[in-house]
């Protein structure tokens, strides 16, 4: 898939990804809240960035050399934190995004989602 040029990607996030976003990760917490369709939820907010700015969609399996916590205290932190932190997180960054001050800390933390959710790291 070959790079959105940034007035593209401009244009789709004042169009459609200031409104979509906040739309997908409510849908994905309400998932992640249910556990059996946790895993949807996950692949939802991988999407993050994607449906905020047309960022290239990021691959779970791809972490690079970034050292994962083990899977049982990522699991542990999800139950205890991630669920809810992580819906206070994803909502300030919508509220945030609807400012132009504000963008910038917005897509910052939307990137960061994946690892308020549940630690998961991404390479880079």
């Amino acid at each position: 898939m070959s790079q959105r040029s940034l007035l593209v990607r401009t244009l789709w996030f004042v169009l459609i990804g200031w409104w979509l976003t906040p739309t997908l990760v409510n849908v994905a917490w309400l998932l992640n809240a249910t556990v059996v369709l946790l895993p949807v939820g996950i692949k939802l907010i991988n999407l993050v960035p994607t449906a905020l700015t047309l960022a290239e969609p990021r691959s779970l399996g791809d972490t690079g050399s970034a050292s994962q916590p083990s899977l049982a205290v990522r699991a542990t932190y999800f139950v205890l934190i991630g669920w809810w932190l992580s819906w206070l997180w994803v909502n300030v960054a919508a509220a945030l995004s609807l400012t132009i001050i504000g963008i910038p800390v917005a897509i910052w933390m939307f990137n960061r989602l994946p690892y308020v959710t549940s630690l998961y790291r991404f390479h880079g």
